[in-house]
């Protein structure tokens, strides 16, 4: 069979817009057409409708990707974005499968970006088609706040454990079984919360999200429910590729503040970390934390808080910039 190969190449401009709001961390999602949602193997097209923002690179406009990955999202959702940075280029064969196109190859560069929900124009974003979802509709597994996730043992690990065991003559690196034990933390391996994107390219080598489905590699899951929202084209790889570097981005920078109001709570400061982190934090090692790392200041101000004491207000104290190179939460393993 003879295989067609495109004859140009596209940049778009993916943008993982990430906000957390009640102790919740949201993901910017757009809604394509319905007719464009469409994939070449039919059953998980109208599952596969939600997409990053995105917008295309236009060299005669844009001196740098950065200035057009802004403009286009500030002008189709009057979003303003706070903290942005390059995560990665995706420009696998394939990633973006369209029925009959053939002519282009599109090449994505994707960026994590991070905003505060409660100032943006819900109205705007409407008419976009645009809304905000749960990161943990899309990533189940990841939510360690409440405890380990069912998911895990009732769907993930029993398929994934029975893949792994099976022949796997085109493996390049480690064997399945050794990714599995560290990405999953099996054995003696502890979970570590910033392997999202090793996690989720198991889960979609092994079949078990729907995008393997509609990139044509298997014919069905084989799961009673899917894991998690799925997402067009190669996007919930991007988002994941977002959530894992601002999972490690938070330890050694002081990005969670992009998230925060100008004043907050140590608690409110503490649900932020575990909405993005995906697990529980002890409150009192929190805050000798916090203040041992000298990245908040009292405002003098406090809080009302209904049926209690009010509580004290902070903010990010910016002198720390000048002061360290690298301030940010080093938080330890699971259940420091």
């Amino acid at each position: 069979m003879t295989e067609t190969f495109a004859t140009s190449v596209h940049i778009a401009l993916n943008a993982a817009i990430v906000a957390v709001s009640a102790n919740t961390p949201f993901i910017l999602c757009i809604s394509a057409p319905a007719a464009q949602a469409r994939s070449p193997h039919g059953a998980s097209a109208a599952r596969t409708a939600n997409t990053l923002p995105f917008g295309a690179f236009d060299p005669a406009r844009h001196r740098t990707f950065e200035t057009g990955l802004r403009e286009s999202v500030e002008s189709r959702t009057a979003l303003k974005l706070g903290y942005i940075e390059q995560l990665y280029t995706f420009g696998d064969r394939g990633r973006h499968r369209v029925e009959d196109d053939v002519r282009t190859h599109p090449v994505s560069v994707g960026y994590l970006a991070l905003t505060r929900i409660d100032d943006q124009p819900n109205e705007v974003l409407n008419r976009a088609g645009a809304r905000w979802r749960n990161w943990y509709d899309l990533f189940p597994w990841e939510d360690w706040r409440a405890g380990r996730p069912d998911c895990l043992d009732a769907a993930i690990l029993p398929r994934l454990l029975r893949w792994a065991r099976e022949t796997d003559p085109a493996a390049r690196h480690a064997p399945r079984q050794s990714r599995l034990r560290m990405a999953f933390g099996i054995d003696d391996f502890p979970w570590d919360e910033e392997r999202v994107l090793d996690r989720y390219e198991l889960l979609y080598e092994a079949g078990l999200v729907e995008e393997s489905v509609a990139d044509g590699r298997f014919d069905e899951t084989g799961l009673a429910q899917p894991l998690g929202s799925a997402m067009r084209f190669d996007h919930r790889r991007i988002a994941a590729t977002a959530m894992q570097r601002l999972r490690a981005k938070i330890k050694y920078r002081p990005v969670i503040f992009e998230l925060m109001p100008p004043q907050f709570t140590l608690t409110e400061l503490q649900t932020t970390v575990e909405a993005i982190s995906g697990r529980h934090l002890h409150k009192q090692n929190f805050r000798r934390l916090v203040e041992g790392a000298a990245l908040v200041e009292p405002t003098g101000s406090t809080a009302a808080k209904t049926g209690g004491r009010p509580a004290a207000l902070y903010r990010f104290r910016s002198r720390i910039l000048e002061e360290r190179p690298a301030p940010g939460l080093r938080l330890g393993r699971p259940g420091a």
